[in-house]
């Protein structure tokens, strides 16, 4: 699908945005609402679409305080919370080989809410929502990048070169022959990012040998709004709770089912992927109960199950003259904490507070100088939590006596501390650092 506002001039894109998902789109509305001209390009055809009657998609996220006010400034969490979400108030998380334990609440926190968990699709039909509302955005979907130029490179990949007020621009190739240029071209492709690839830039990455099997189940007892995490040898297990209309829940009209819905992570093997997927419905909710301790109760119900391979990588630069990478174009992280996307969200909030007050003060758009501002404030950050991560994986992987009898008493000493847990949770919920000013609390 195309949505014109016909280009016809090859200066008449500020920044050309490659990837509409979550974080491209979220990219999209701070710059035309900051009153630049946005071209947002998508491989997919059509803009996706929510309605109540769907049944829960399995690919969610945990969108921390920090990410619902920088949608909220947006005008799109209202839509999300029109939708389908779930808050959760609590976290629970446990070692599968020994009796280590630690509970988070928001009551500790001195928060209301902890997180909310909500269905991808839910947060990106309402950011399509505010997007068709902002004028200075245009849209082309269902065309892939096919070709990229940057200025002042010297380099083969450099198709073209225009003039953008006074700047030199970058340049795109489309699928459909056309090109377009633009002040800034910025990879939200993902993390087989093909901008990142004709860019030349590599990335340090490894392989964590887990496969992700995600699905939604219901079970016999409520989650009661808490997340919920066990350490299994093989990969942690995640139950996280999801809202679910009644009429959804239970077909025969009981309400109660509506807090009984939750998407499961489960990283393991991609052996133990493999058989888990082969497993007729009954097997798999009975083995995915037993896995879990049965904590809530009996697995009644297992939607579609998918998977997906794991892999940590982080890009060795985030920008070039004329070029950005946000998201997961710039760092693929485990979801053991279901902070990828919150991580993408802060990206983008960075980039464009410093692309806007770059712009104010008469800076080029794609001025690599500039650019190197955002580099310096989000690839630190970015880079503790990927070794975080992968520590922890490492961690609770082990099998070793010595570290298992380790990791079971540090969780006990922080579950019996409040105050460390407070700060540890404050850092989850994302207020590390010095926040972009569309992140902070109004």
């Amino acid at each position: 699908m195309n949505e014109h506002r016909r280009l016809d001039a090859p200066h008449e894109v500020d920044v050309a945005i490659v990837g509409a998902g979550i974080v491209g789109a979220t990219l999209a509305l701070l710059l035309g609402q900051g009153g630049l001209r946005v071209l947002l390009i998508e491989g997919r055809e059509g803009i996706v679409d929510w309605q109540p009657a769907l049944a829960p998609e399995p690919r969610v996220s945990a969108l921390t305080p920090v990410s619902r006010q920088l949608l909220s400034g947006l005008g799109v969490w209202k839509d999300i919370a029109q939708s389908r979400l779930m808050p959760y108030t609590g976290m629970q998380v446990w070692d599968a080989e020994g009796n280590g334990e630690i509970g988070f609440s928001a009551e500790q926190s001195g928060v209301s809410e902890l997180g909310h968990i909500v269905e991808n699709r839910v947060t990106q039909a309402a950011l399509e929502q505010a997007i068709s509302r902002c004028p200075s955005i245009t849209r082309r979907y269902g065309v892939r990048v096919s070709g990229l130029g940057l200025p002042r490179t010297g380099s083969a990949l450099v198709v073209s070169a225009y003039q953008l007020e006074g700047a030199e621009a970058a340049s795109l190739t489309l699928s459909d022959g056309s090109s377009v240029a633009a002040g800034l071209v910025v990879a939200a492709d993902g993390a087989r990012s093909r901008l990142r690839e004709l860019a030349g830039i590599e990335t340090r990455e490894h392989d964590t040998g887990q496969v992700a099997l995600v699905t939604t189940v219901r079970t016999a007892h409520s989650h009661q709004g808490v997340a919920r995490q066990r350490f299994l040898p093989t990969g942690p297990l995640a139950f996280l709770p999801l809202a679910v209309n009644s009429a959804l829940a239970h077909p025969e009209g009981e309400t109660s089912g509506a807090q009984r819905h939750c998407s499961i992570v489960w990283s393991t093997t991609p052996q133990e992927a493999e058989r888990l997927l082969a497993l007729p419905e009954t097997d798999f909710c009975h083995e995915l109960e037993a896995a879990f301790e049965g904590k809530l109760g009996t697995v009644e119900y297992s939607a579609e199950r998918f998977s997906f391979p794991l892999h940590q990588r982080h890009a060795q630069e985030y920008v070039l003259p004329g070029l950005a990478l946000v998201g997961d174009a710039a760092h693929a992280i485990h979801p053991l904490a279901g902070q990828g996307v919150n991580l993408g969200l802060m990206d983008v909030a960075v980039l464009a507070e410093e692309l806007l007050d770059g712009h104010r003060r008469g800076v080029a758009l794609g001025d690599e100088r500039w650019l190197k501002r955002y580099r310096r404030r989000r690839r630190s950050d970015n880079a503790v939590m990927l070794k975080m991560m992968d520590g922890f994986r490492l961690l609770f992987g082990s099998r070793k006596p010595g570290v298992r009898l380790v990791r079971n008493l540090g969780l006990g000493w922080v579950d019996g501390s409040v105050e460390l847990k407070r700060l540890l949770m404050r850092q989850a919920m994302g207020e590390r650092g010095e926040l972009p000013e569309s992140c902070r609390p109004r």
